[in-house]
């Protein structure tokens, strides 16, 4: 009865207990408005700034996939310094981060599009990499590790000038067989050049991290950098040792290049240890590679020298040799000689180490360990040149 009684009851009754829920739905209503005015105005001030906050994290991260895409063969070190330095980048505003990742693709210039096709003559194949990197590989082919930095940079710019000349002529010559779609090959015929899977397996433990440290220094130090003689880059020649003294081009190729003359090398008695070598061999050998009779080898003499202080002509019987074609002959380690017959054998002392024309590598490290700059060592080095950047004679 009472709830039939609730339900039906009087009309005033009915009207309070209406009045009362409608009361109550309209606090609710207000209640809802409040809130929700609230979130909107958190939204408006401080979430607009977290969340800017979380966007400004994310953009570093997509900058720095940017800059490696287009190093796509750089190793693990060069990566760990880029992001060393990602923190930079985070008080930028994120249009700012945006513009930054399109920049690379819009600046780059034309040598930094220049790509090198080296011939792996052990793994019979081609390798293909960045100009960078590839003058990377021949220095640590070309050059020991543990050579003043200063020399390291100066042999680093003679490989890249050495290459970029070679690509801006479209030289292939020397290269045959499969080789012929490379531009170079691994090999002392163009530069010794040590890839990147060689290369990270050459050390180990902190030594691998310092010197691959010290190699990526020397080339980010001179990235770009070659020698040029006029406006042009030089045939950039080198060897390991010089005898005192470097030679002039003429006196052993067939070329007369006014920037490849003879210089003093000073440093390379002192410190370098291929500056002298003796190989002893028979008389029957010896006349045998040069081709002349064994009874002519002991009446051998010199004729005359070169301005580099090497043997340029010896008349051995009635026949003359270059000291080139003594030294190619025989594999011996140097132009510049004296000998020994003893008996049946003739034992030859050689002085220098290599061609001898161009930089010395040996007296670049002493000019280096003397306080002398890459450039300093380069102008000696090669006679009235000056260093250019690459990218500019490109574009």
């Amino acid at each position: 009865m009472d709830r039939i009684r609730w339900r039906t009851g009087s009309p005033r009754r009915r009207w309070n207990r209406t009045s009362g829920w409608l009361l109550w739905f309209m606090w609710g209503l207000l209640l809802v408005m409040l809130v929700r005015g609230a979130v909107f105005y958190l939204d408006e001030h401080g979430g607009k700034k977290a969340g800017q906050m979380e966007r400004l994290e994310d953009t570093p991260l997509k900058v720095t996939a940017g800059e490696q895409g287009v190093q796509v063969s750089a190793e693990p070190v060069i990566a760990a310094k880029e992001k060393a330095i990602e923190p930079a980048s985070q008080a930028k505003p994120p249009k700012a981060q945006v513009s930054s990742n399109k920049k690379p693709a819009q600046t780059i210039s034309s040598y930094d599009r220049m790509w090198v096709n080296v011939y792996l003559t052990e793994e019979k194949r081609i390798e293909k990499m960045p100009i960078e990197l590839y003058v990377r590989g021949v220095l640590a082919g070309e050059m020991p590790i543990d050579f003043e930095l200063e020399a390291l940079k100066a042999q680093a710019i003679a490989a890249r000038t050495y290459i970029y000349k070679r690509l801006q002529q479209h030289d292939r010559s020397g290269l045959d067989g499969k080789a012929e779609m490379a531009d170079v090959n691994d090999t002392v015929m163009n530069q010794v050049y040590v890839p990147l899977g060689r290369l990270l397996s050459r050390w180990d433990g902190t030594a691998k991290e310092t010197n691959l440290a010290k190699l990526n220094e020397a080339i980010e130090q001179t990235k770009g950098q070659i020698v040029t003689y006029e406006g042009e880059p030089i045939q950039a020649s080198f060897f390991s040792t010089s005898n005192g003294y470097t030679e002039n081009a003429s006196d052993y190729w067939d070329m007369d290049l006014p920037y490849l003359r003879s210089v003093a090398s000073p440093w390379d008695k002192t410190i370098s240890p291929n500056y002298k070598e003796t190989v002893t061999m028979t008389l029957k050998s010896f006349s045998a590679k040069l081709g002349v009779k064994q009874s002519a080898v002991r009446q051998m003499r010199i004729l005359d020298t070169t301005e580099g202080k090497r043997i340029k002509t010896v008349m051995i019987g009635r026949e003359k040799f270059s000291g080139r074609e003594i030294r190619e002959k025989l594999g011996l380690a140097s132009s510049q000689f004296i000998w020994t017959i003893l008996d049946d054998e003739i034992r030859i002392t050689t002085f220098g180490y290599g061609h001898g024309v161009g930089m010395s590598q040996w007296g670049a490290n002493g000019m280096a360990k003397n306080g002398q700059s890459a450039g300093q060592i380069l102008a000696h080095y090669y006679t009235g040149t000056k260093l250019e950047k690459a990218a500019g004679l490109v574009d």
